[in-house]
């Protein structure tokens, strides 16, 4: 089961601890096991062209190429099935975080081809998980409550019960006023 709490680098249970900011934080992210895959893949690569692929390419083939070419073409590919290798270890560590099936999108990105996958899950990927302001869960941004302590995490219309935006006077779905509901829900001073 997923959960915002779990121990994750970068995005504790507690909410104390900034969430990992830019390219570099979240390349931070990544698990070891992720840069291990893609240095095999890297390596792999190279040695697949230079004892595989090379030896055994016409040599009127092989003069075409450059030795420029000779040299970038292996790592090209190697540093390009590196790099996906690396993405998919981020969609892992980023879905589980933000309390996605993280299961669901890793496949979806090994998987589906052309990239397909990866750019689904930029497209579609939930909102980072906020602290609750009294007891500093994380929980999701379309929570209205939180689920842990009960406290409110947004306004809600007390007639409808529908999520208010920020600024609103009158309520959207229902027309309420919100200052005579502020008003009504006031405490009252007794002489």
């Amino acid at each position: 089961m997923n959960t915002f709490n779990e121990q994750i680098p970068g995005a504790s249970g507690t909410g104390t601890e900034a969430t990992p900011r830019g390219f570099w934080g979240n390349l931070g992210l990544i698990r070891p096991t992720a840069w291990v895959i893609a240095l095999v893949m890297f390596f792999g690569m190279q040695a697949l062209f230079w004892l595989v692929i090379w030896p055994h390419t016409h040599p009127d083939e092989l003069e075409k190429l450059s030795d420029v070419g000779k040299i970038c073409l292996p790592m090209l590919a190697g540093a390009f099935l590196a790099v996906y290798v690396l993405l998919i270890g981020f969609v892992y560590v980023d879905a589980k975080r933000r309390g996605m099936r993280y299961v669901m999108w890793t496949w979806l990105t090994v998987f589906v081809p052309y990239s397909i996958g990866i750019i689904l899950y930029f497209v579609l990927r939930d909102p980072m998980p906020t602290p609750c302001p009294k007891c500093n869960r994380l929980s999701a941004q379309s929570f209205t409550f939180c689920p842990s302590c009960g406290a409110e995490l947004m306004r809600t219309c007390r007639v409808c019960h529908k999520k208010l935006g920020a600024g609103w006077v009158n309520c959207a779905y229902c027309g309420t006023s919100l200052t005579a509901q502020a008003q009504s829900s006031a405490p009252t001073a007794s002489a």
